[in-house]
């Protein structure tokens, strides 16, 4: 009976078998070497499609030809040979997004590297996508606090802005960057840091910090190392922004590093001069400027109906010797909404951060503070641009006049007040009191060498002896004559004891 009951379930089976043919676009490996390949028989491929060889490496179409497709190649370019199958993948370059990425360290592809297992996502985002149109945006208003002092108060960022850090190498480009990423624990901020270029150890170190400063609970890191193809880092800003976005348009607020512009612009010129593209000034392709154009326009305040979300863009540039207006860098400049200029001179004799105040500028300004910092911030930038032209011309005086003397002396302080160690994020209300003390003139009793002395202590009075008020400032963000009065009276007291 059994038997019986299993032929019929087989011969049910076989009736109703239906044969289908699947027709599968298959082109064959022409040519391969520098990391790009050139492949014929894929008629019906998409610029961008992946694609994948027969030793399961993965590519994307750069360029569509007439007889030929040539493919950037995203692994090991050693795996393939001429007369490989290569299959497209029917997708064009897109990363996984979503919370499953948060807290992990993925490459250009949005594959986990960090050895915790596979990414839980939901979805895919293409890595090139169209940013929002003017209608579906509105006018950055909302702060995004660094926690540096020298930045917030006079180069303010806010929440959808694209704001340029530009200088020569080890003038602290980075660390002002990951600064910002340290301070957003608690405000609701997901940060996304791209490292283009990068060796490993550096990486690495950069994510021990993040971990142990509990930063890495909000941020994900997308690599694309110096060691890696140059088609990973061409891409690899593309996938962070893929990410960001996925925060943006879910309502969140989103603030994504680029770290740095200029390898990937150098990655990008090399895959075109492999590709024939040709090349135009200092030998990049002619698009180079729509290379960064597209990627940092897709930084947005969304507007209301479109859920209020934001993507701040803070893409790095390193500069030669100095010189802003090299091509990339001034290319950069006139695409975002405003430059934090750091300068070799000032990081050598021991500024920190560097800050250039005369050139860096942010194009959105007060609309970017909250009421209790444009207050007191007010004059600070004026003061500190006279005093560098002040000091230039003091080097060569044997005497001064009492009002320059005095402008001097008040210029030295707030340089000293403005300096701020690395990984030391300041609170707003922080930065207010300190501010309001140092254009108040309260300090000038205090000798020059002192004021970073004087400055950690009296946050720590202030913090402990003060909390209310430290509290107000924080979560009313205003500046009124009853703040004003308590502040003065904190000062007062803590000079009292000062010694």
């Amino acid at each position: 009976m059994a038997e019986a009951n299993l032929y019929d379930a087989i011969l049910k089976q076989i009736e109703g078998y239906k044969p289908e043919v699947e027709s599968v676009e298959v082109g064959y490996v022409t040519e391969v070497g520098d990391g790009i390949a050139r492949v014929v028989g894929l008629d019906n491929i998409r610029l961008s499609e992946l694609v994948r060889f027969g030793a399961g490496v993965a590519g994307i179409a750069f360029n569509l030809e007439a007889d030929s497709v040539g493919v950037i190649i995203m692994g090991d370019p050693n795996k393939i040979q001429e007369g490989d199958e290569v299959r497209p993948l029917g997708r064009i370059a897109s990363v996984p997004v979503g919370m499953g990425l948060v807290g992990r360290v993925v490459d250009a592809l949005g594959q986990p590297i960090d050895g915790k297992g596979p990414i839980q996502f939901s979805e895919y985002y293409e890595i090139e996508r169209i940013a929002p149109g003017v209608i579906d945006r509105k006018n950055v208003g909302r702060p995004l606090q660094t926690g540096i002092m020298a930045i917030d108060a006079m180069i303010p960022i806010g929440r959808g802005q694209r704001e340029l850090i530009i200088g020569d190498r080890q003038t602290g480009k980075t660390a002002v960057a990951i600064d910002a990423i340290l301070n957003q624990k608690g405000q609701g901020v997901y940060c996304i840091y791209v490292a283009v270029g990068k060796r490993r150890g550096e990486v690495a170190r950069l994510v021990n910090v993040l971990e142990e400063y509990g930063a890495m609970e909000y941020t994900t890191i997308v690599v694309a190392s110096a060691s890696d193809a140059a088609a990973m880092q061409y891409i690899a800003p593309y996938s962070g922004c893929a990410i960001g976005e996925w925060f943006m348009e879910a309502g969140k607020d989103a603030l994504v590093v680029y770290d740095d512009l200029s390898k990937h612009a150098w990655a990008y010129r090399q895959v075109s001069l492999l590709m024939r593209r040709p090349p135009g000034r200092e030998a990049y392709p002619g698009d180079v400027f729509y290379l960064h154009s597209r990627l940092l326009e897709r930084a947005a305040q969304l507007s209301d109906e479109k859920g209020g979300g934001s993507l701040t863009a803070l893409p790095i540039i390193e500069t030669l010797l100095g010189d802003v207006s090299a091509y990339v860098p001034t290319n950069v400049i006139s695409i975002t909404d405003g430059q934090i200029y750091l300068e070799a001179e000032l990081f050598y004799a021991g500024q920190r951060p560097a800050l250039n105040v005369g050139i860096s500028v942010s194009r959105v300004g007060g609309d970017a503070q909250t009421n209790a910092m444009k207050k007191v911030a007010g004059g600070i930038r004026l003061d500190l641009a006279q005093f560098r032209s002040l000091a230039a011309f003091a080097q060569f005086a044997s005497d001064l006049d009492a009002a320059t003397q005095r402008q001097l002396d008040q210029g030295m302080r707030l340089t000293e007040l403005l300096k701020q160690p690395q990984y030391s994020p300041l609170k707003l209300s922080e930065q207010v009191a300190l501010i309001h003390a140092g254009n108040s003139g309260q300090l000038r009793q205090i000798a020059n060498e002192r004021v970073s002395e004087w400055k950690d202590k009296f946050l720590r009075f202030l913090n402990t002896q003060n909390s209310a008020l430290v509290n107000q400032i924080d979560t009313e963000k205003k500046w009124n004559d009853d703040i004003k009065a308590a502040l003065d009276a904190a000062i007062k007291a803590f000079m009292a004891n000062w010694s």
